[in-house]
């Protein structure tokens, strides 16, 4: 679970590989989990794949963005490994921008299935 204050905070950090489509940490489904007690918030955070030459950045700008938010004194980011990041967690507007279509051979009709998600071919 996120609380809304986290969501807000981590709206505008950026795996630098979607930075430039304005693609969030939020918006890619890596915010797996944030729990606060007493001011001390921990951070748990999916990967979209264990060789992300990023992860540091993303890991410094996310404890960065968190430790600036009121009330919070300490704050502890950790990768975890034992859920996959999948595009199951892309939110609807990544999902649009970053137009994952299934395999061509498994769709008869691309314009149509393109139309029925609501994209231009």
């Amino acid at each position: 679970m996120v609380p809304r204050w986290a969501l807000d905070a981590l709206a505008d950090v950026y795996d630098p590989c979607c930075r430039e489509k304005g693609i969030s940490v939020v918006d890619m489904g890596l915010v797996r989990t944030v729990s606060e007690d007493a001011g001390n918030v921990r951070v748990e955070l999916l990967l979209t794949s264990g060789w992300c030459p990023f992860a540091a950045r993303v890991l410094t700008d996310v404890h960065d963005s968190i430790a600036r938010q009121p009330g919070v004194n300490a704050v502890e980011v950790e990768i975890v490994w034992d859920e996959p990041w999948t595009t199951d967690r892309l939110s609807p507007a990544a999902r649009r921008q970053l137009r994952f279509l299934p395999d061509p051979a498994a769709v008869e009709d691309r314009d149509a299935y393109l139309a029925s998600k609501g994209l231009k071919p």
